[in-house]
């Protein structure tokens, strides 16, 4: 497989069709699953985070994205939690009109297994140099930097009770800013390693 240079050659058109395939299906799946308003949310960091890795596919080693990796994972597990305990499925439901599914439901578990689930071999990928684990932790950073922005963007202004608290919101504080730093290191050049 050939490893692309800074600025200096395209990236192999195997990698480029899966990551445009994973970007489609998670989207397709996020349709099915949440609806339309909200896979127009989660858009941002998919094909934000797909449109990067076009523009910037050799940048940072897993050496350099590894302390933000694993610190954007964390807060999105304490995120994910604090979700759950505030019900913002609940209230998804609520403003976007469309039924919360249930966890066990197809459309959720292909979700999970597309993104998060992928997500997870951001290590892997990165450290042998594969194409396609960069466009994940392109894909990770964006959507946890980005869409997750959507908890004081959107979300407020979508509850008819007015703009308050949204389940979420007071974790992606800390969330968003180590995704940037993750996007951060991805963009600039690659350390030697």
């Amino acid at each position: 497989m050939k490893v692309t240079k800074s600025n200096s050659s395209a990236l192999p058109a195997p990698a480029v069709a899966i990551a445009v395939a994973l970007t489609a299906g998670t989207l397709g799946v996020g349709y099915w699953a949440l609806g339309l308003a909200t896979m127009l949310i989660f858009t941002a960091g998919f094909v934000g985070g797909l449109l990067l890795w076009l523009v910037r596919p050799d940048g940072g080693t897993w050496a350099d994205i590894r302390a933000p990796y694993w610190m954007a994972l964390t807060l999105f597990v304490i995120h994910r939690v604090e979700e759950k305990q505030m019900e913002f499925f609940a209230f998804l439901a609520e403003v976007t009109g469309v039924p919360t599914p249930a966890v066990t439901s197809v459309p959720v578990v292909l979700l999970v297994v597309v993104s998060a689930g992928a997500w997870l071999l951001v290590p892997v990928l990165m450290q042998r140099r594969r194409p396609i684990g960069r466009y994940l932790a392109w894909t990770f950073f964006a959507s946890m930097g980005l869409t997750e922005l959507a908890h004081f963007l959107v979300f407020p202004w979508l509850d008819p009770t007015g703009a308050g608290y949204v389940p979420g919101m007071w974790s992606v504080i800390a969330l968003a800013p180590a995704a940037w730093w993750g996007m951060w290191r991805l963009a600039r050049a690659p350390s030697i390693t």
